[in-house]
């Protein structure tokens, strides 16, 4: 999936800050050599993350903590908001494969079950990629790490949908619109329950996971016999 682009970004030439824009630009290894490469950069500026926030990071940290040159991280990344826009697509990608396997998993799909299950795997990735939590859930001022993240929402939206009319949890006749709606609210409850809690509030997650159960619900009640 080709990463959106931006407008160019205006950076601070001594600390590397950078607005709401961003430029985009990064070269994508082929090499397996060169994906380590990247993959060592992206974990070094995780962990940074969540040391130091968003906000603090620059390149030439990303680059001292990774143990490199800066020029090695700019042969690959324009700025360090590439660099959260490569983390943030590295671990969407991680959710859809968390989300495929647990759907895989669940014994009996109900309309129910795939809201818990697909809201609980997004949770299960919240734990294991904190970056992303600072990142996407409490940052947003990354404009191409907020346009790919609704991009995101669309594709997980269509997933769904497949996955309840495949089922029989559903007609065709379910509106793409109402799937998306139901997935961006979600997306709003995780905003919630990780803004102050590294864990996220259960209590919270819990009435999102009701709430959009609900919400599909009426939307499907009484549409399969």
């Amino acid at each position: 999936m080709a990463s959106p682009r931006a407008e160019a970004a205006v950076t601070d030439p001594v600390n590397d800050r950078v607005g709401p824009a961003v430029t985009g630009r990064r070269r994508v290894p082929t090499q397996a050599r060169s994906r380590r490469k990247v993959e060592h950069l992206l974990d070094a500026a995780a962990a940074l993350v969540v040391e130091r926030g968003v906000e603090a990071l620059t390149t030439r940290d990303i680059a001292e903590a990774a143990g490199v040159p800066v020029a090695s991280l700019y042969q690959y990344f324009a700025a360090k908001e590439d660099v959260l826009l490569a983390i943030a697509e590295r671990d969407m990608a991680e959710m859809d494969a968390q989300v495929v396997a647990d759907l895989a998993a669940e014994p009996a799909l109900t309309l129910e079950a795939l809201v818990r299950t697909t809201m609980g795997a997004f949770v299960t990735v919240y734990h294991r990629r904190r970056a992303f939590v600072e990142i996407y859930l409490r940052g947003r001022t990354n404009v191409a790490v907020h346009q790919f993240g609704r991009e995101h929402n669309a594709r997980v939206a269509q997933l769904l949908r497949d996955v309840a009319i495949e089922q029989g949890l559903a007609l065709p006749t379910l509106s793409p619109m109402v799937a998306t709606l139901a997935v961006e609210v979600g997306d709003r409850v995780f905003q919630l329950a990780f803004e102050y809690d590294d864990d996220g509030d259960p209590a919270l997650i819990e009435e999102g996971i009701t709430m959009v159960s609900a919400y599909l619900d009426r939307h499907t009640a009484g549409s399969v016999s």
